[in-house]
């Protein structure tokens, strides 16, 4: 809960007086006048506590949540299961409460907490090595983006229209900072990223080539081929994954991936309004030294013992600004925390199981809804489909309390009737006939 610590007029006066300042002008007297708001703020009248505790549940109550809809909603972000356990370490005041570890000799279980997760990511992307996380996906790409022009010093970045768009929209903020530009090769009719125009765009100019997998529609990518037509001019190859699949789909660093980086979101972190979350970001060995934030080490002290340092540090705040890479915060190791307990929680076994049951009701989803597939191949996790109402589909679904997915037209024009449906362990078979039942009442235009 927020505290409200008010002030008197005399409090003010002894305020002033202890720094010698004569008035509250004083304190703002290098603020020059044209920036100065000579009024007083657009607030509305205020409001006796309980008051505002009413309104403030009114607006809450306005809000839909995952628990309170049957959501097939992804996208990005989705509606994963967090056990307890997750919650009860989190809490933990050695962990939720210390700054960055710039002594390791009293943080060590910090930065063994980094060394395990770095450990776990490096063995789902196939890499061996990884950062100690970054603030979330989108991030992670436009930081894979940055290394690659100091690594080539070429000025063209070549991306997939299956990458996630707001990892698309980051990198373009980003490069235009880098003086790069980004290229974009498009999508099959089958859903899949297009290789021909891709290999028609990577030419000797080219950084790197990113794709996703799977794609935004959920369309398993022919990773290996996609990455020797991105490699053939010595460009850097860039995976964006998701990592759950991983534990069923071959890690992108066996199948040609440079760099791989992901949004962390689905493990152990909760939906909360789409965030906070954390971003991996893992590298072929040559890149230790241009990768973005922290990486934990292992080491002996002085008796021998195990112990773990921060090994390389590439952040703004540990050594001088103009070497570093990047201005990642401390507050992402909670959340990378979370994600390294929600693996240990699964274990290797859990997460193949996750995957496969992910894999078949993604499919059975699929053919019950009966609609027009977007992308008819292999799909984990997602799918995309054909609506013909879809507006009506929304209304009728939204008001049973299901929330059928997402409106690809909002980011996808070229699929004004598409719908990207997103299935998760907690999407029951129940749930899938459910959709599929409303599906089928709006085609059939039946009564609500």
């Amino acid at each position: 809960m927020s505290r409200y610590t008010s002030a008197t007029d005399a409090d003010r006066a002894e305020m002033l007086d202890a720094i010698g300042a004569g008035s509250m002008e004083d304190l703002f007297a290098e603020i020059p006048e044209g920036v100065r708001l000579r009024r007083p703020l657009d607030l509305p009248p205020g409001m006796a506590e309980q008051e505002v505790f009413d309104h403030l549940s009114s607006l809450a109550a306005r809000n839909r949540h995952a628990d309170s809809e049957v959501t097939f909603l992804g996208a990005g972000m989705y509606d994963h299961y967090v056990p307890a356990l997750i919650d009860s370490i989190l809490g933990r005041s050695e962990f939720l409460t210390p700054y960055t570890p710039y002594q390791p000799e009293i943080s060590q279980g910090g930065l063994q907490v980094m060394f395990e997760f770095q450990t776990a990511i490096s063995e789902l992307t196939g890499l061996p090595v990884s950062n100690a996380s970054v603030y979330e996906g989108p991030s992670a790409v436009a930081a894979a983006g940055y290394l690659a022009k100091q690594e080539t010093g070429r000025s063209k970045l070549v991306v997939s229209r299956g990458l996630h768009p707001h990892s698309r929209e980051t990198l373009v903020t980003h490069a235009a900072g880098y003086r790069m530009t980004v290229e974009e090769a498009g999508l099959t009719d089958e859903g899949a990223t297009d290789i021909d125009a891709l290999v028609a765009l990577v030419d000797d100019d080219t950084a790197a080539v990113f794709v996703a997998q799977p794609n935004f529609l959920g369309t398993v990518e022919e990773l290996g081929a996609l990455g020797e037509a991105a490699k053939r001019t010595g460009a850097l190859y860039v995976v964006a994954a998701d990592p759950l699949p991983l534990g069923i789909l071959s890690p992108p660093g066996e199948l040609g991936a440079d760099i791989c980086v992901g949004e962390g979101q689905t493990l152990g972190n909760r939906l909360d309004f789409g965030g906070p979350s954390f971003g991996f970001f893992a590298a072929a060995q040559r890149f230790i030294r241009r990768m973005p934030g922290r990486i934990a080490g292992e080491t002996r002290d002085v008796d021998g013992r195990r112990g773990f340092v921060l090994t390389l540090q590439t952040r703004e705040q540990h050594i001088r600004r103009e070497k570093a890479t990047h201005n990642i915060c401390t507050a992402q190791a909670l959340n990378a925390l979370a994600g390294v307990i929600y693996l240990s929680w699964l274990g290797k076994r859990g997460l193949v199981e996750l995957g496969e049951l992910m894999l078949r009701r993604t499919h059975y989803a699929r053919e019950e809804l009966g609609l027009h597939a977007i992308n008819p191949g292999a799909v984990v996790r997602e799918f995309a489909v054909r609506v013909p109402d879809l507006d009506g589909l929304f209304e009728r679904a939204r008001a049973e309390g299901v929330n059928p997915g997402y409106r690809l037209r909002d980011t996808y024009p070229e699929y004004g009737d598409g719908l990207l449906v997103a299935i998760t362990e907690r999407r029951t078979k129940a749930d899938i006939d459910r959709l599929a039942a409303l599906v089928g009442s709006v085609r059939e235009g039946a009564p609500a």
